[in-house]
């Protein structure tokens, strides 16, 4: 990891190694493609051999209570961030524009301001992306992650379906 500063602004640069959250996104059970830029890691992630979604819920939904207690991630619905990390989460798509249930986008933020600070004021490392990396794809397979709102990221469990007439 790296400080840049910048006049009165510092910023904090991972240096994460691409071959490490390889092995992380294997070891929880996904098939992964690696993009890494500049700024951003993006890991495009599926799950072939599951018949069931991934566990990314609607936390609103009252018929997802069970799912709502047990989650240790949340995914704000309108940015795909995951809340209180550098982590962002998108849906993956078909040809047609159909969401896969069996597969999500997940990026790392590579650059993060000086005054960044996990849950628990804990200071950033890689050691602590790669851990809460793992965790995330684990909650994705096992526990749940629950999406708060908005119409960017689409649940793909538990009760998904909209009230009202289909156009």
């Amino acid at each position: 990891m790296q400080v840049l500063e910048a006049g009165e602004n510092k910023y904090l640069l991972l240096e994460l190694d691409p071959e490490f959250i390889g092995n992380i996104a294997k070891q929880a059970g996904f098939e992964f493609r690696i993009d890494d830029q500049q700024r951003v890691m993006a890991l495009d992630l599926s799950v072939t051999d599951r018949q069931t979604p991934l566990l990314l819920f609607d936390a609103a939904d009252p018929g997802n209570l069970g799912w709502f207690s047990r989650c240790q991630f949340y995914v704000d619905g309108k940015t795909g961030s995951v809340l209180q990390t550098p982590l962002s989460l998108a849906n993956q798509r078909d040809r047609s524009g159909r969401t896969l249930p069996q597969s999500v986008r997940v990026q790392i933020a590579k650059e993060l301001p000086g005054s960044f600070r996990m849950p628990g004021r804990q200071p950033i490392t890689e050691q602590v992306i790669y851990a809460v990396l793992f965790n995330l794809l684990r909650a994705l397979l096992d526990t749940g992650v629950g999406v708060c709102g908005g119409p960017t990221v689409k649940p793909l469990a538990g009760r998904t379906e909209q009230i009202g007439p289909k156009n």
